[in-house]
């Protein structure tokens, strides 16, 4: 998760009611074309907007307290990035800039944060720069990775000689996600010294800021797979408090969503056609990370079908930091009618409900490395052991399955000997429609069927694996029983 560029095609943006008091944006730069869109963005939520003419533009802001804010410019060379700001009521913000990238522009205003703010992107805008000029120009990822490192580091250095303010611990949250989602994060010792230098001196007014700063670089234990779920009071659109409890005994999918997620929206048409093919076997929760107002007036949200719940958290030391991995959305967890967790997944891939729905099903096995892919039948004789496939996604996502194919059972390999509706080591593509009906969207997602032939067992096992060859991007489904 960048924490000072997110990338704009992570949120959609939708309006909210307007409170009382309000700030004052006014922006400028010669470069900017007429009818380019000026957008104000609030806790993911677009809360004002403008259209340039002659190079300005200018919104009123609903703001009720000290806030920290995003601009988004939409037109022709503006980069899709965001740049931060900070609001109060009464107060106006002037950005300006001679060209349209924007996140690197001057920010002036009366607050100390702004101030605090700025002194931070002096500090990081030549490779700020750099990095915004690598994404115009395709570069590697490897290229902009290691460009953000420096803006990592800059910001990193730069904190513990500012005033404790909103602005250091918003960079200081920043960091602590960014260090979180990471692999590898080489400078976590620096960055734990410096957030427990500024939380023994930081006002009490930021107890819970601070606290959940530092349960990200300190995380309490995050629930596994086979590990038994967890429950908590949640919300209704209506406020009315609700379990996890009251509908153990069937699968749970756990979706954690926000509003501005796109891959959450576009995965909605697939997980209501599945959750009807389930009938009452599974129920879907959706916990919503958005600010309690926002999620509730929502016109998308108020169509969810299934249970809409929060637990007014945001995010931030809520259920998502048991069960999530990272700290990203969409993030699926499903638990077993025993309250058993059997798979968890960061993202949305098409079709990967589908092969959710198939697993569960069908013979017994953990197909959540690959959920696209799963086992429909298994046949053993002193021929061969015959496994049936189904692969769900787009008609143009290939998959491979390769001639070094095998299954493992009692520690021995056992060979692929035949394949019948795919042909390996090339790829191959689904080409039957899942669903004609267009009011689920569904009529982009198809399937193939295929059968694989491996070697006799010696012994039929309890339980085997299954790998479509070696090495990375293979697919691999466990713990596969035999009916």
């Amino acid at each position: 998760m960048k924490y000072i560029l997110i990338l704009l095609s992570f949120w959609a943006v939708t309006m909210q009611s307007q409170p009382l008091q309000s700030a004052t944006i006014k922006g400028y730069s010669p470069a900017l074309k007429d009818n380019t869109i000026a957008e104000c963005i609030i806790d993911r939520t677009r809360v004002a907007s403008d259209t340039v003419k002659s190079g300005h533009f200018s919104m009123t802001v609903p703001v009720e307290k000290l806030t920290e804010g995003m601009l988004f410019l939409k037109g022709e060379g503006c980069p899709r990035y965001l740049k931060k700001f900070y609001l109060a009521p009464d107060v106006e913000v002037n950005m300006t800039g001679t060209d349209c990238i924007y996140p690197t522009w001057k920010v002036e205003s009366s607050l100390p944060e702004q101030i605090t703010s700025n002194r931070i992107f002096e500090r990081i805008n030549n490779a700020l720069t750099e990095y915004i000029q690598l994404g115009f120009d395709n570069a590697p990822y490897e290229k902009q990775d290691s460009v953000y490192d420096i803006i990592i580091k800059q910001t990193i250095d730069i904190l513990p000689t500012l005033p404790i303010d909103l602005a250091v611990l918003d960079e200081l949250e920043g960091v602590a996600l960014y260090a979180t989602d990471a692999d590898e994060f080489p400078y976590m010792d620096q960055l734990k010294t410096i957030e427990k230098s500024i939380a023994i001196r930081a006002p009490k007014i930021y107890e819970d800021k601070l606290a959940y700063i530092h349960s990200l670089l300190y995380p309490s234990h995050i629930l596994q797979i086979g590990e038994e779920a967890i429950d908590t009071d949640f919300f209704d659109m209506e406020g009315g408090i609700h379990h996890l409890a009251e509908l153990y005994g069937r699968y749970l999918l756990l979706d954690f969503w926000s509003l501005g997620c796109g891959p959450c929206v576009k995965a909605e048409p697939e997980m209501r056609y599945v959750r009807g093919l389930m009938n009452d076997k599974m129920e879907i929760i959706g916990i919503n990370m958005d600010k309690l107002s926002s999620w509730q007036e929502n016109d998308w949200s108020k169509q969810l079908v299934w249970k809409n719940w929060s637990d007014g958290k945001m995010g931030k030391n809520g259920t998502n930091i048991a069960y999530c991995d990272k700290a990203t959305v969409p993030y699926y967890v499903l638990i077993s009618p025993n309250n058993r967790i059997v798979w968890k997944y960061e993202g949305y891939i098409p079709g990967m409900f589908l092969g959710m729905y198939e697993s569960i099903n069908g013979p017994k096995q953990d197909n959540s490395i690959n959920l696209s892919l799963a086992i429909r039948h298994v046949e053993t004789n002193p021929i061969g052991t015959t496994i049936s496939f189904r692969y769900y996604g787009s008609n143009k996502s290939n998959f491979l399955i390769s001639s070094n194919s095998y299954i493992i059972a009692n520690g021995r390999k056992y060979m692929l000997k035949t394949a019948d509706g795919v042909t390996p080591d090339r790829d191959n593509y689904p080409s039957q429609s899942v669903c004609e009906n267009k009011d689920y969207n569904l009529n982009s997602l198809f399937y193939t069927d295929f059968k694989l032939t491996f070697d006799p067992f010696e012994e039929i096992p309890a339980s085997f694996e299954f790998r479509s060859g070696d090495g990375d991007g293979n697919y691999v489904i466990q713990n596969i029983s035999i009916q």
